[in-house]
């Protein structure tokens, strides 16, 4: 089938954004609010690159200003354009609501691939568009705050960071101007592995209602479950790892840009990460089957898929053929409109990305917390915590020497108990805690409407409903 008829990413987001609003009651003129971007600027501007200036355009789109700052990555990648930005800003406004981090949307890119370029190029290339955004606020802790995202890291942000600084010397709050940055400029623990640490508690989530696993013609828990992720970066990578270490599932295939690698029996995600580190792709893995077309990895028989790094890899070209009984998009807008109305009629349960990746944002809400705090996380209550503990386990250590008692410590029991919680616990608590609560929130509207026939209108329902609260109070 061709794609001829297939919706744009930028069209997907409309289309699954009318379909919520239909579905509830607002005001004359407060959708039309809700669904415009408010403000998109497009930058030009040149470096001195290789003896001659090259001219790059860049993006920052603001969709909604219902909540300051506004929040949301910059991706590095030559797809970049208006209306991709735009799509994925409005995006983040939904998720921002989602999982309750107080942030209206943001997106921004710029049209480079990165892998042209040497390090000290991209450094003069980032604080160039760096330094056009700042000067306009569209990078600024309390207005506009980046984090990274496709083909950015940590390293472009403290680029960012310095840039922003440089140009505001007064301003104590300067590290606060961008999330994702690295533990010594100003980062938090667990923020690497934030958004793949999001997509696995959500996955427990899920498992831990039997009543939604059965709309999966799902049983059971994770342990077991043949799992196919596409895309190993780090969304991917780290999904996997925690979903395999962890939980017990398997990772029967990995698809990546140059193939795939499947294994019945499950593959060595540490191993193959590590072949992709030094060998550029998965070609060559001694350890598992290679398969050249990568994409028809899609369509093998597993329990759950995970979409991990573009846009509209599952379409109207390959939808039908998808057996997985359940998706979760780890990457923004895996699924096209079109694919989404197939899988959904062949029983398939999608856990959406608005929800399923919203761990990076929430842990840059906590390290954006953490850098206006000026203090991390656990500081102040860690060794307290630990004394309090220590007088119980030395109250059962002693009871424990009574002999008529006839009971004794499990031999670990005293080490973990008395491990209080650092910054990497913390952070780890949080997430769980916002990832069980907004997927509670999603699924009560899924299991109580006869109208919501999924969780992906679910979640806009919830979202939309926070964002037209928010607006409603603000006098609009």
């Amino acid at each position: 089938m061709s794609n001829v008829q297939e919706p744009s990413f930028r069209e997907s987001v409309d289309l699954m954004f009318n379909r919520a609003v239909a579905l509830m009651d607002l005001p004359p003129g407060l959708e039309e609010k809700i669904r415009v971007c408010n403000a998109t600027y497009t930058v030009r501007f040149g470096v001195r690159l290789r003896g001659k200036i090259q001219t790059f355009t860049g993006y920052r789109s603001v969709h909604s200003e219902h909540m300051e700052p506004v929040k949301g990555g910059i991706r590095y990648s030559l797809g970049v354009n208006q209306n991709e930005v735009e799509a994925l800003a409005a995006l983040m406004t939904y998720k921002c609501a989602l999982v309750e981090a107080p942030f209206g949307g943001s997106k921004g890119g710029l049209c480079i691939d990165p892998r042209e370029y040497e390090e000290h190029e991209l450094e003069l290339i980032t604080r160039r568009f760096a330094y056009e955004l700042a000067k306009r606020d569209l990078i600024h802790p309390s207005q506009n705050v980046p984090a990274p995202d496709m083909g950015t890291g940590e390293r472009e942000m403290a680029w960012i960071a310095d840039q922003y600084a440089r140009m505001n010397t007064t301003d104590i709050n300067s590290k606060a101007c961008v999330t994702g940055k690295p533990i010594n400029a100003g980062g938090i623990q667990g923020r690497v592995e934030a958004t793949g640490r999001g997509v696995q508690y959500a996955l427990q989530e899920f498992f831990r209602h039997p009543q939604d696993v059965a709309k999966a013609n799902l049983t059971g828990s994770l342990n077991g479950k043949r799992v196919v992720v596409q895309g190993l970066g780090n969304v991917g990578y780290h999904a996997a790892k925690f979903l395999s270490e962890e939980d017990g599932a398997l990772i029967t295939g990995i698809i990546e840009r140059d193939g795939a690698l499947v294994d019945a029996k499950g593959i060595d995600v540490e191993a193959v990460s590590r072949w992709i580190r030094d060998h550029g792709g998965v070609k060559g893995y001694p350890n598992a089957a290679y398969v050249e077309d990568g994409a028809s990895v899609l369509e093998v028989e597993c329990d759950i898929l995970i979409p991990a790094a573009l846009e509209g890899v599952i379409n109207l070209s390959n939808a039908n053929r998808v057996q997985a009984p359940l998706i979760i998009e780890a990457a923004n807008g895996p699924v096209t409109a079109g694919a989404d109305e197939i899988l959904r009629d062949k029983g398939c349960v999608i856990i959406p990305d608005m929800y399923a990746n919203a761990g990076g944002v929430t842990v840059s809400y906590f390290e954006w917390v953490k850098n206006l705090s000026h203090i991390r996380f656990g500081r102040m209550g860690r060794r307290q915590e630990e004394a309090r503990h220590l007088l119980i386990v030395e109250e059962l250590e002693r009871l424990s020497k009574d002999k008529e008692l006839g009971w004794t410590l499990s031999p670990d029991f005293k080490d973990k108990y008395l491990k209080g919680a650092g910054e990497l616990e913390l952070v780890r608590s949080g997430l769980e805690d916002t990832m069980r609560t907004a997927y509670q929130s999603m699924a009560e509207v899924w299991r109580s409407r006869d109208d919501v026939k999924d969780l992906r209108t679910a979640a806009y329902l919830v979202s939309i409903g926070r964002v037209a609260s928010s607006y409603r109070a603000k006098g609009l």
